[in-house]
């Protein structure tokens, strides 16, 4: 492809170790393609995640370079812009209490009934942040050993994402991280949040390029690639990193 107009990026494994800080080469990185190009992120990962991890480690960007980042917590249910001043809501698609309550509550059932929930998790097990109700199925602050060791075929999550669905017809339900189950409002997941960047500023998906770590078919990343946004399999942030040193010259 011709040089993008924007690159997007999923954050854990991808920017930064799960639930991790980006380093500073990540963060030297992002600060040299922001004076070049748009650049997006995109997680299940909440606002908050994308706060600590990302943008308190971006100290050297000004306001211009800050206001071509476009953040995307909750797999695209909530888009943040730099307003001159601090990221804000451009919109935020939440789930009512209604369908969190029935979330919630369907997560831990089938987690007991399949023999899913862990007695001593790192930190809580279910999230509700506020567009999506998520599962993790070691605890949040799992270290990332524990995690990658959890469910390396994705066996475990693919038949808790089942069940759960089968209570929530009106929900999308998918597999998100490595031990995590992710549920939001029906037809949304990162497909979504990339076709509404698209249509927000108005470059094509076809001008993007993105950067994933699970962008194999059932993996969280699929999605982005599935409607033509030409992506980069990724193997951790080093990777990452590796490559955005090639990317940066032809900019």
């Amino acid at each position: 492809m011709t040089a993008p107009a924007l690159v997007a990026f999923d954050l854990d494994d991808t920017l930064a170790p799960s639930k991790g800080l980006i380093d500073q080469r990540i963060a030297d990185l992002l600060q040299a393609l922001l004076r070049s190009v748009d650049v997006a992120i995109i997680s299940g990962g909440n606002e908050a995640q994308f706060r600590t991890q990302v943008i308190a480690r971006l100290g050297d960007a000004d306001a211009a370079d800050l206001a071509r980042l476009h953040l995307l917590p909750t797999c695209g249910t909530r888009y943040l812009r730099h307003d001159g001043s601090d990221f804000t809501p451009v919109y935020a698609h939440d789930l009512s209490n209604a369908e969190k309550t029935a979330a919630l509550t369907a997560l831990r059932e089938e987690a007991e009934r399949l023999g899913l929930w862990e007695p001593e998790p790192w930190g809580e097990i279910l999230e509700d942040r506020g567009s999506q109700i998520t599962f993790s199925a070691l605890g949040q602050r799992a270290p990332r050993e524990a995690k990658h060791a959890w469910d390396p075929t994705g066996a475990k999550r693919s038949l808790l994402r089942d069940a759960v669905s089968a209570r929530l017809p009106g929900l999308e339900v998918r597999s998100g991280g490595s031990t995590s189950i992710d549920i939001t409002q029906a037809g949304i997941d990162k497909a979504f949040g990339m076709q509404r960047l698209a249509e927000h500023t108005g470059i094509p998906l076809s001008a993007m390029l993105f950067y994933g770590d699970r962008l194999d078919e059932g993996g969280n990343d699929y999605p982005v690639l599935a409607i033509g946004v030409p992506s980069v399999a990724v193997d951790g942030w080093e990777d990452t990193a590796d490559r955005l040193d090639a990317l940066l010259p032809t900019l």
